[in-house]
């Protein structure tokens, strides 16, 4: 029988004006402790995202987004917080900001791998 795993996810939101709170889901962050996995999973739909805000910057929504994902990733390319712990990275990434890229609330959840339900949340909530 295989372990489940107790996993946190977030959407990635883009939100073009923060003042007036409405977002597009472009990706979302899973970590697993038991597992040390974090990854994000993100999408830059242009037309959809053009359709939305059409003033937004495209090429700057795609870089910070990069950023998340280096982030996730660790090391050098993901700077002082890539240097973090794992969970201080999730922590670092999900925490609330009024920011052009955002992270929904966490949500908790098991599964038996932490990659395949990425894959599925990404399909169900982005995609």
């Amino acid at each position: 029988m295989q372990e489940h795993h107790l996993f946190e996810y977030a959407v990635i939101r883009v939100v073009p004006r923060v003042e007036r709170e409405e977002f597009v889901n472009v990706g979302v962050v899973l970590f697993c402790q038991s597992q040390r996995f974090l990854k994000a999973l993100y999408c830059v739909d242009e037309k959809k995202l053009a359709a939305f805000s059409p003033t937004m910057d495209l090429a700057e929504i795609e870089s910070y987004l990069h950023a998340f994902a280096r982030i996730c990733d660790g090391g050098l390319p993901g700077g002082a917080i890539g240097a973090l712990p794992v969970a201080s990275r999730f922590r670092w990434l999900t925490a609330t900001r009024s920011s052009v890229v955002q992270a929904s609330k966490v949500h908790p959840g098991y599964c038996k791998s932490p990659d395949e339900t990425l894959e599925k949340l990404f399909a169900a909530l982005v995609l």
